[in-house]
């Protein structure tokens, strides 16, 4: 018999140098492709057809350079066609009662035969328009003593430049030159193999049918090359439930399972985002393994290693379902924990970077539970870990409002590191400054206090945010002492109070009527160079007024529009209330009439502390006046003003006509559920 190489002819493309060879390589060259021009090679279909005995060897060869020209024409570029070209590949001339799957006899005759070379690539480009077995024929019928090695070869670069046609027309042109027996014999199980291969690398699903039909009319039985085929075709257009159907197919067909065949499988699975069904079909290969019942006759697959991959194959598809799972938008907690569950009890072995990349996947406030149990196996399993995921989990757990969740990762960092930088300490005070908002709103003063201590215990620098927050929590709990105490150690660390620190500290002494005290406070606060607000005005104006001292208040308030601080309601607010807790009425109405004067218009709580003021001085019927205006302009008074002014009229014997107040105003409806709660 004689022995057939198939090899290109254009110089342009191939260049044999006898010195040492200069590759001039493109990014992402296939290796392979690299090490066949100075390596033996077996002609392949796909990977699998390589481990079911596609015969073919190639003789050693001199090294070769491979020029890839910039355009991506068929012709110029042969892109992809020149893929599949780019082996020589030296096969034996088949005989009519072999196809060529016998390794041993491909073997024994290549010793015996002469090589003569065929260029693939240039039988190939006289084909890429053909459309029918007539346009096959016009270009090789003088050549039927070619084997079916190179038309599959052909076949494949076809699939790969997205050629059907051609394709096509060269199985129909074998098919038609089967009964010449001068002629190659017909299409066999690898060209039928090819040709599917070819269709799923250009996406034409329609022609899968027909050549499985052709398949059984020529009386071709699929192999498990064939299945694996049929499956990746399912799963590229979407069908994995059929892909799983063909799994089975297999081996109610007498065939045994390749790996490729498992690894498509459990492709399936991931593609249906199945992470159970995945772990429940790897479990029961691992467990026919175990048993000895896959097959191990074919001596090209390791299965010791293949079981190995598959293993590491199905650990790499669970953790991207959980990925998907977590990005979708219902809440798929639950699940993720429980696979993971499944994934300990199966004995799957998972490490720090699988449980790096789902914290990265917890994003929403209901993964936090996810992204901790990770952080806890990565810790539990003595590695390292990476400071950017901590930070996330902190970050996660403050939006999840669980900071004290948060301040255990923090407190790890600092005891068993990584150590924290300043994206940690950043996200850490930033879970206590909204701790200490809310007691600052709650007025929780000594929860306030507290979380001072810790972070200063965690060597966190607490800013003028964090001593400001504590130090209004104080004032509205009317802690003084405690106010003072935070104020002080603020100095003493170092931090300068703000006009916000100077405000709370004011608060808290006028409540604790240290009157002195505020004074000497707002004398250093003038000192000091800090510039007042409206508050701090309003806090002053209220202590003076308190005091009598109306002078003060005068020039206080002369002095507001000064200073470019408006004056508004709250002010003369808080100098009537003053009044009134203080028994001077005559002073609150005066302040009252000075609000018309500077054109502020009262509002209601300007109205019911001027009541209250009027009945503490005696004066009743003006008191019951005050309270029809409030109601004539459309104010919502109280019940509380209304029953001042009803008790007033009836201890001090005025004469008020009760139709003209109106009906008692109902109170609040959440202070009613407080006055029901404190009732129960």
């Amino acid at each position: 018999m004689q022995a057939l190489s198939v090899w290109p002819t254009n110089t342009d493309i191939f260049l044999n140098l006898d010195s040492a060879p200069h590759f001039v390589g493109r990014k992402g060259r296939n290796p392979s492709i690299s090490r066949g021009f100075r390596s033996r090679f077996g002609f392949r279909e796909t990977s699998d057809d390589l481990r079911h005995g596609v015969p073919c060897r190639c003789s050693r060869v001199n090294r070769h350079v491979f020029w890839r020209p910039k355009k991506r024409s068929f012709c110029s570029s042969v892109v992809p066609l020149a893929l599949a070209f780019e082996e020589q590949v030296v096969v034996d001339k088949p005989d009519s009662n072999s196809d060529g799957e016998n390794k041993r006899e491909d073997e024994k005759s290549l010793g015996e035969t002469k090589e003569k070379r065929v260029n693939t690539r240039e039988l190939a480009w006289s084909l890429r328009d053909a459309k029918t077995a007539e346009d096959v024929e016009m270009v090789l019928g003088d050549k039927s003593d070619l084997p079916l090695q190179v038309y599959s070869s052909m076949i494949r670069g076809f699939g790969k430049d997205k050629r059907v046609n051609s394709a096509m027309a060269l199985v129909n042109w074998l098919k038609v030159k089967k009964h010449d027996s001068k002629s190659p014999p017909g299409p066999n199980l690898f060209i039928y193999n090819s040709l599917l291969g070819a269709m799923k690398q250009a996406e034409e699903f329609n022609h899968v049918d027909k050549i499985m039909e052709d398949m059984a009319l020529e009386g071709v039985s699929p192999n498990v090359v064939t299945y694996n085929t049929l499956m990746g075709i399912h799963l590229a257009q979407g069908h994995e439930a059929k892909a799983l159907e063909l799994f089975k197919e297999i081996q109610t067909k007498g065939l045994s399972p390749s790996p490729a065949s498992y690894s498509t499988a459990l492709l399936a699975y991931r593609r249906m985002e199945d992470g159970f069904g995945a772990l429940d079909f790897y479990v029961d290969f691992r467990n026919k393994y175990q048993n000895g019942e896959i097959e191990k006759n074919d001596k090209n697959i390791d299965w010791d290693l293949e079981a190995v991959k598959l293993e590491d194959f199905v650990i790499r598809i669970s953790y991207q379902i959980m990925r998907r799972w977590l990005v979708q938008t219902q809440n798929s907690t639950s699940k993720v924990l429980r696979l993971l569950t499944v994934m300990d009890q199966t004995g799957l072995k998972t490490g720090r970077s699988e449980h790096e990349k789902l914290i990265w996947a917890c994003t929403r406030e209901d993964h936090y539970t996810v992204a901790k149990e990770l952080y806890k196996r990565i810790r539990e399993s003595d590695s390292d870990i990476s400071l950017s995921v901590c930070n996330h989990v902190i970050w996660l757990l403050g939006k999840a409002k669980k900071w004290w969740a948060a301040l255990e990762i923090y407190e790890d960092l600092l005891d068993k590191g990584p150590k924290p930088n300043n994206m940690s300490y950043e996200l850490i005070v930033s879970h206590f400054n909204f701790l200490l908002t809310a007691a600052q709103k709650k007025g929780i003063w000594r929860w306030g206090i507290g979380l001072l201590n810790k972070m200063q215990e965690k060597g966190l620098k607490p800013g003028s945010k964090e001593w400001n927050s504590v130090l209004i929590a104080c004032s509205k709990a009317s802690e003084t002492s405690a106010a003072i105490q935070i104020f002080t150690r603020m100095i003493e660390n170092g931090e300068k109070p703000t006009i916000i620190s100077y405000g709370a500290l004011l608060s808290a002494l006028e409540k604790g009527k240290l009157y002195d005290e505020a004074v000497r406070v707002w004398k250093h606060l003038i000192k000091m160079g800090v510039e007042p607000n409206c508050y701090a005005y309003t806090i002053m104006a209220s202590i003076y007024a308190a005091q009598g001292k109306f002078n003060i208040v005068e020039s206080i308030i002369r002095e507001m529009p000064v200073s470019k601080v408006e004056l508004s309601v709250v002010t003369f607010n808080a100098i009537i209330s003053a009044c009134a807790r203080n028994n001077y009425g005559g002073p609150a109405y005066e302040w009252f009439q000075r609000m018309e004067v500077e054109s502020i218009e009262p509002d209601e709580v300007s109205y019911e502390m001027l009541i209250q003021a009027l009945v503490k001085d005696g004066k009743p019927k003006v008191a019951y006046d005050m309270y029809l205006k409030g109601r004539g302009k459309g104010l919502s008074l109280s019940a509380k003003a209304y029953d001042t002014v009803v008790e007033a009229a009836v201890d001090g014997g005025a004469s008020i006509d009760l139709k003209l107040l109106g009906p008692r105003p109902s109170p609040p409806e959440n202070k009613k559920r407080v006055e029901e709660s404190r009732k129960n």
